[in-house]
């Protein structure tokens, strides 16, 4: 594993959080396709299964694995991980050739608020005067795939995790909220989609998923969903759960078709 700094002078506030890239090398034969992570975690830490655990088990597969180390728990957060993700997917894009990557060929995958922010910079590609001039930012942000397990990614929200992403991501303010639901901001240019999900999710309800699903489907957007009966949230891999565990082999096989 190598960690990539995502910039000389990080902008706005870091609360001693350096947004980074884990970056996990592909095993041979390598494949050149990148898949950029934002682990899960409510926006308040960063869950390991869900950033190295999936980096591991994609690189063994051939894929160029980074993990977007992005900043959390800050009293005004937003928009600063919408900033790092997107920083993460226009650095690889810059930097493509070096790694052997076709610049057309990155997915971005997350779990939870990961999913939600994966969706988000899917979805929604708005300017964001935070955001540096450099020769990185002026590529494009909007991934080429959207992996999303168990994400936030669909309003209504119910009223706890309206409250939670209001004071978790939004600094305690709606400001930003037109774009806080992925679902809403669903165009004929969304990427291509793989979600999953269990249906008695107790964290967040399936019908997220759903609703995303049914955005995409609204705007002719090629997606694979698969749902499962039974699983509690934040499984990751699920090794342990015959049934979800099968999640990660259609991934691959989604990820094989897709690029």
């Amino acid at each position: 594993m190598k960690t990539i700094p995502m910039w000389e002078t990080i902008p706005g506030p870091t609360n001693g959080v350096q947004p980074a890239l884990e970056y996990y090398a592909p095993a041979s034969p390598a494949k050149d396709a990148a898949v950029v992570i934002f682990p899960g975690g409510a926006y308040t830490h960063l869950a390991p299964h869900e950033g190295k655990g999936y980096a591991e088990f994609l690189a063994a597969a051939g894929y160029h694995a980074f993990v977007c180390e992005y900043r959390i728990e800050m009293k005004q957060l937003f928009p600063w991980p919408l900033v790092d993700a997107r920083r993460a997917v226009r650095l690889v894009r810059h930097d493509a050739a070096a790694y052997g990557i076709d610049p057309h060929k990155i997915a971005v995958m997350g779990s939870s608020a990961g999913g939600h922010l994966a969706a988000t910079i899917s979805a929604w590609t708005g300017t964001i005067a935070e955001e540096s001039a450099d020769a990185v930012d002026a590529e494009d942000c909007r991934p080429d795939a959207t992996i999303c397990c168990y994400g936030v990614v669909a309003e209504p929200f119910e009223e706890w995790m309206t409250d939670w992403l209001t004071n978790s991501l939004l600094g305690g303010t709606r400001n930003g909220w037109e774009i806080a639901s992925p679902d809403k901001n669903v165009t004929d240019e969304t990427p291509p989609a793989f979600l999953w999900h269990t249906s008695d999710d107790p964290v967040v309800n399936v019908i997220h998923t759903y609703r995303y699903a049914t955005a995409l489907r609204q705007h002719n957007i090629p997606h694979e969903v698969h749902v499962f009966p039974k699983g509690s949230h934040g499984l990751g891999l699920a090794t342990g759960n015959p049934s979800v565990g099968q999640w990660g082999g259609l991934l691959l096989k989604w990820l094989d078709q897709t690029f």
